[in-house]
């Protein structure tokens, strides 16, 4: 490993941890298509078992030997060292997951790659929270859906507390970008998928009986906070899903609603369809 040890704030290479935003970071023209932080040796591991390939390392002496075998592919990638105190000057907060790296963003798949072969995946509209979509991410790879298509809008899966939310999952789950519903609307439907909205809405179907009928393959739709699916959205979902509820509450957050939906309207594993991951976060 090429170690560092870090003694100057303002040296070559530290910047990706100190003064740069996670959008910023996004943004970064060298490499193309920007960079993006994974946080704790256990998301590095994901990251590197996804194929995704480091620019550098932060982490605290005694991290070190967990490191190592990790970046054994990468030799020339710089390993910066430090203390905790300065560390915690450098990045803002307390390195207590013990290690950061600076990872190349892959390039996004089409959307018809991943829904090729694929029989439920998860369909993010719009949702702002990075918290909810880690959270949405680690149940899909939980409960088995094969893939995530977000919206133009949608927060970044990327983003650091997403990728923490998510225990890396979202290193896993193939994901990608799809484009404005009227386009997005044929893909999915081109593809077979059954459009599946849920929503509140006076002629929504229990997800009970859904689930008890659901079609070969379905595309789940989830929308944000507060506002819920947008109009293009519902205007082009095949049916509108709701979970009964009790005393009065009439949704769950749109994370738990995820998780709920997904168990409820799983593949059996036996018959090889979802269930490709089974989730050891």
């Amino acid at each position: 490993m090429q170690i560092h040890r870090v003694t100057d704030l303002t040296a070559d290479g530290l910047a990706d941890y100190s003064r740069l935003t996670d959008v910023a970071l996004r943004r970064v023209s060298e490499p193309e298509g920007g960079l993006y932080i994974a946080e704790s040796t256990k998301v590095i591991t994901r990251a590197v078992a996804a194929g995704h390939r480091p620019r550098s390392v932060l982490l605290q002496e005694q991290w070190l030997d967990d490191v190592a075998p990790l970046l054994a592919p990468f030799p020339d990638v710089p390993v910066f060292v430090g203390e905790p105190a300065l560390l915690e000057q450098l990045t803002g907060y307390h390195l207590h997951r013990g290690a950061l790296a600076a990872m190349h963003r892959p390039q996004l798949p089409d959307p018809r790659e991943l829904l090729a072969g694929a029989r439920r995946v998860v369909v993010l509209e719009d949702i702002v929270d990075h918290t909810n979509v880690g959270a949405i991410f680690r149940s899909v790879a939980g409960l088995g859906a094969e893939a995530v298509l977000v919206s133009p809008r949608c927060a970044d899966p990327l983003y650091r507390r997403s990728v923490r939310v998510s225990m890396g999952t979202v290193l896993q789950v193939p994901w990608t970008r799809l484009p404005e519903w009227d386009e997005a609307a044929p893909l999915l439907h081109d593809a077979g998928f059954e459009i599946a909205a849920l929503a509140l809405a006076d002629d929504a179907v229990s997800l009970d009986a859904y689930a008890a009928a659901a079609p070969e393959r379905v595309a789940l739709v989830f929308g944000a906070e507060g506002d819920g699916l947008s109009r293009r959205a519902l205007a082009v979902a095949d049916v509108v899903v709701t979970i009964p509820m009790l005393n009065g509450v009439d949704s769950l957050n749109v994370a738990s609603a995820s998780a709920v939906v997904l168990w409820a309207t799983r593949v059996p594993a036996e018959s090889g369809g979802a269930g490709a991951f089974s989730g050891d976060a």
